[in-house]
């Protein structure tokens, strides 16, 4: 059973994505860089886990060998004192041996670890947060297939009415030439029309299937009637010169963070470490020099103590480096600020388009319905010999141009809501 669910987990999605929110999700999730958060995460956890590390016991094993110019020695008064007494000293050798293992342990850092832990936590933010803002960039480009694919259906069910409509003149026509009132050519031209027509429909249907199957590989998952998404212009009019939490207003804020860490952490080198030790080797000559001197032997020995210790070093470089944390910063502000004064400007586009497609959407009406009355006196004209066939084409074409400029002015208005609210992301 186990291995049938894992199996299943990695099935192809074949579900049927209708709404740009449900092919936005899908794509976010389906796109590479999703798996970045988990990496990123566990890179994290890694890197506080070796610097927690930091407050177990170092130990440090160690063997040498060395060979001295000189050696601590009894002084000559003190040999000859004692070779006038029988007994000879020869002092130290002047090669010596130790093999030991030091091992310390840190009581007091001045916050160094824990600095160093909120750094490196800091960093994976960043890092989530660069990854945030690639990824927030795939929602603009399902924005981009969604409403193509829209504009291809509005576009191919014009091109149905298109066929329609000329099929049915078409009709008219062939009886006219069997009536003897029409001439062969107009039908011959109707029908040319037609078939152009008919052409045209397959260019677009061949355009859609390839965009839905990119837009269905990008998702993740099957994308067959994409649905005309709503309006809320008007929120969005209220919305206009306001910006969300854009990702990369969170990943100026992350840096931001980060460089408060890294100005704690250069603090925290300038205090004085505290901690205990313990060394332990065996070898020659031990601590007990004199009973060296007088035997030659092997012996362990060992030392405890504490140890205080001031790096006074990082004192040299504490003012560049905490200079260059300030430019980091003012990096960090001069990036936001510029972030903000273009996006405020590509609302304000965004919002004038929005009303120059209402403004023209107003009149979109009102000449289909102009086109369609000289579309159909045309027709009546045709009928009784009063103009050719060739006008009648004319006009059946500009009223169909002017059902596809409102579809497309239809269309294109939803795509620039949508792509206001992917700039103020509210």
């Amino acid at each position: 059973m186990k291995r049938l669910l894992i199996a299943l987990a990695w099935l192809p999605a074949v579900l049927m994505a209708q709404t740009l929110d449900e092919c936005q999700q899908a794509a976010e999730q389906n796109y590479p860089l999703i798996s970045r958060y988990d990496l990123i995460r566990q890179t994290t956890d890694l890197s506080v886990s070796n610097i927690q590390k930091g407050w177990l016991p170092q130990v440090q094993a160690r063997a040498q060998a060395t060979l001295q110019s000189d050696v601590t020695a009894w002084p000559d008064e003190m040999q000859q004192m004692m070779k006038g007494m029988g007994v000879d000293i020869e002092g130290l050798k002047k090669n010596q041996y130790r093999v030991g293992i030091d091992v310390e342990q840190t009581i007091f850092d001045g916050g160094a670890i824990s600095s160093r832990k909120e750094v490196a936590r800091r960093q994976g933010d960043v890092e989530a947060a660069r990854n945030e803002v690639s990824l927030y960039q795939v929602r603009r480009r399902v924005n981009e297939m969604y409403f193509a694919l829209l504009l291809l259906d509005q576009q191919i069910a014009l091109n149905a009415d298109l066929q329609k409509l000329l099929s049915a003149n078409e009709q008219k026509l062939a009886a006219m030439v069997r009536r003897g009132t029409a001439a062969e050519s107009d039908h011959s031209a109707v029908r040319a029309e037609r078939l152009g027509a008919e052409q045209q429909a397959t260019a677009l249907e061949s355009q859609r299937r390839a965009l839905t199957r990119m837009l269905s590989a990008f998702c993740g998952i099957e994308v067959s009637a994409p649905q005309k998404p709503v309006e809320y212009v008007a929120v969005l009019q209220q919305q206009t010169g306001q910006t969300g939490l854009r990702p990369e207003l969170k990943a100026i804020d992350s840096q931001l963070r980060l460089a408060d860490a890294q100005e704690r952490a250069l603090r925290s080198a300038l205090m004085p470490r505290l901690g205990i030790f313990a060394q332990g080797y065996y070898g020659y000559p031990g601590l007990n020099m004199f009973e060296d001197m007088m035997h030659h032997q092997w012996s362990l020995n060992g030392l405890i103590g504490a140890r205080l210790t001031w790096n006074l070093g990082a004192l040299y470089t504490h003012k560049a480096d905490k200079a260059k944390i300030q430019l980091q910063r003012e990096q960090a502000e001069t990036e936001r600020d510029l972030f903000l004064y273009n996006n405020k400007v590509e609302q304000i586009r965004q919002d004038e388009n929005i009303s120059r497609y209402r403004r023209q959407m107003g009149a979109d009406g009102e000449i289909i319905e102009l086109r369609q009355k000289v579309r159909l006196a045309a027709e009546s004209k045709l009928a009784h010999g009063i103009i050719d066939v060739n006008d009648l084409v004319r006009e059946i074409n500009q009223e169909n141009a002017a059902r596809v400029q409102q579809s497309m002015h239809e269309i294109e208005m939803l795509k620039e809501m949508y792509d206001l609210k992917f700039t103020t992301n509210n």
